[in-house]
């Protein structure tokens, strides 16, 4: 049982705070400055000194503006995160083998990521057959896709679909449903890799359509999915790719912030409601091994978003001001030397975005850096989150770091430096402008190269490259094998004849009113998309068609 100390003790004419002071500055010498990711001075103590007066005020309560605790009063002691665990294998009945296992193993929720050919916006036909499926699953047509989730309610599961413009995966998605009698109404999950330009600045691969047309198609897709799909999000804005780039934490949530703002007003100059689009919005995040400095992001996030839905675009409804995001643990801090640390280094970073109030989570295998994660690996993966939530029961109290003098204060100096940057993106006259001018890009590229230097200065450790370096076994990097050249082969074959089958006047008709929608504002180009892949049309013919189009993806490179 606690006792306090006598008076006697505590009638020291030197208070204990000073006491601390100069001992800690006798066992530490002159001392070192601190600072995280984000370039914030981290002090080695804090107290009740540094929380401010309106502290109470600030945090609030879960549910409830300004949302510091959660965006939902249970949060996860209510309900859970969804598990959705990003999976791209081979072909779509691999796929689906692979969905089916880990579905029974505890992920409730479908992450589907594309073949490199599928992302670069080619049909499996028009690339190198050796790279087929090596980095995601080939879905190159509505059939495709029906296959990859065989024995899926998809009217019940929701389905995360990471589909650049124009959205050809939700089409064929869309046709599936119609196929299968699902009313689109039940049809729930996100349009994971919307943002053309966080796609513009990090992730060029993902590029296919040049900029001013991929910015009208994805405002044609907000429009459509909010009136025919309604539980959709069609919205993700996406930190994740920038942060995987080189940006600090504070840019890739600001450059978030500003991306969505972006997007809001173009949504707003379409004539939409904002309480019509915003509670559609969603965001995806990276969550790196900075493990203070991610939780705060997320609660600073929660607080922003809030404030700049209600205040900036007058949304009045509350699931509007919801900060709604997926997290998943960042493969850049993975490494291929000594992989098995990385189950420590994702377990550390699923914390982080627990802990900071994500709504679903992806881990990643510790696998990943050598190739698309083994069976084994997957089921790490899965297990992570299971022992996370059942057997640590992180789940038992909502925001259990609120309070803290470090958390809370850590939190102002995270929203304060997201703030700054917001504004100077407002200065270079908004998102799209500030990407335009290539802003955005030469800050990532500055953020990356500071990093990289710390790292090679030997400033910040990374365990099995710069420190602890071990003698291994290079076959101990043992990595899933590619998948088997002849069953691509009778893929690649199958497609073909898919192709030949097909009514080519109803594919030709298609196409045609797909380009004549391209050069007509007034109609919605991804409704066009839509009826495409239900008349038989593949991912390559309409990528191909907008490009003629609309231009190709040229992203700009700073150096």
């Amino acid at each position: 049982m606690y006792k306090p100390l006598q008076a006697a003790v505590l009638a020291s004419p030197e208070t204990a705070g000073a006491r601390w002071q100069r001992e800690f500055g006798a066992q530490t010498g002159a001392g070192r400055i601190v600072v995280n990711r984000s370039g914030i001075e981290v002090k080695p103590l804090y107290t009740a000194r540094d929380r401010p007066a309106d502290h109470d005020e600030a945090l609030g309560y879960p549910g409830q503006p300004p949302y510091a605790r959660g965006i939902y009063p249970s949060m996860h002691r209510g309900r859970t995160w969804s598990q959705r665990q990003l999976i791209g294998l081979g072909t779509p009945a691999d796929y689906n083998a692979r969905l089916t296992e880990l579905l029974a193993q505890g992920t409730t929720a479908v992450s589907l990521i594309p073949c490199n050919s599928v992302f670069r916006g080619y049909d499996m036909d028009q690339v190198h057959a050796e790279l087929l499926g090596t980095c995601g699953v080939v879905v190159n047509h509505a059939e495709h896709m029906d296959e990859c989730l065989a024995g899926v309610d998809i009217a019940r599961t929701s389905c995360s679909l990471n589909d650049p413009s124009p959205f050809t995966l939700l089409a064929f998605l869309l046709a599936t449903a119609k196929r299968r009698g699902v009313d689109w109404k039940s049809i729930t999950g996100t349009s994971n890799q919307s943002d053309c330009l966080s796609h513009y600045v990090a992730n060029h691969m993902f590029f296919r359509i040049a900029l001013p047309g991929a910015r009208r198609i994805l405002v044609d897709h907000i429009e459509y999915c909010n009136r025919f799909v309604p539980h959709w999000n069609p919205m993700s804005v996406v930190g994740q790719h920038m942060q995987q780039a080189g940006a600090t934490p504070a840019e890739a949530l600001a450059f978030t912030l500003s991306s969505a703002i972006q997007y809001a007003e173009d949504c707003i100059a379409r004539g939409m409601d904002p309480d019509a689009f915003l509670p559609r919005f969603t965001f995806f995040f990276d969550i790196s091994l900075s493990f203070f400095e991610e939780i705060v992001k997320f609660r600073a996030g929660r607080r922003i978003w809030a404030r700049l839905t209600r205040e900036r675009f007058g949304a009045k409804d509350p699931r509007s001001w919801r900060f709604k995001f997926h997290g998943q643990t960042s493969g850049v801090d993975l490494t291929r030397q000594q992989p098995l640390n990385n189950i420590a280094r994702v377990t550390v970073q699923a914390m982080a975005g627990i802990l900071g109030g994500l709504q679903s989570l992806h881990t990643d295998s510790y696998d990943e850096v050598l190739s698309t994660p083994t069976d084994a690996g997957a089921r790490i993966a899965v297990n992570t989150q299971n022992i996370l939530r059942e057997e640590a029961h992180l789940t038992d109290v909502i925001d259990p770091l609120g309070g803290s003098y470090y958390v809370e204060s850590l939190t102002d100096a995270m929203e304060q430096k997201t703030l700054a940057l917001i504004a100077q993106i407002d200065a270079a006259g908004g998102m799209y402008q500030a990407v335009e001018k290539g802003l955005v890009q030469k800050m990532i590229g500055e953020s990356a190269r500071g990093f990289q230097e710390k790292v090679e200065r030997g400033e910040q450790t990374v365990v099995g490259v710069n420190a602890y370096q071990v003698e291994e076994d290079p076959g101990s990097r043992r990595a899933l094998p590619v998948p088997d050249p002849a069953i691509m082969q009778a893929h690649l074959a199958a497609f073909r004849q898919y192709k030949a089958r097909r009514s080519q006047a109803q594919v030709a008709s298609a196409l045609d009113a797909l380009a004549a929608a391209a050069g007509d504002t007034a109609q919605n180009v991804f409704g066009k998309v839509v009826e495409a892949a239900g008349a038989g049309c593949t991912h390559g013919e309409i990528c191909g068609t907008l490009r003629r189009e609309l231009g190709f993806g040229q992203p700009q490179v700073m150096i």
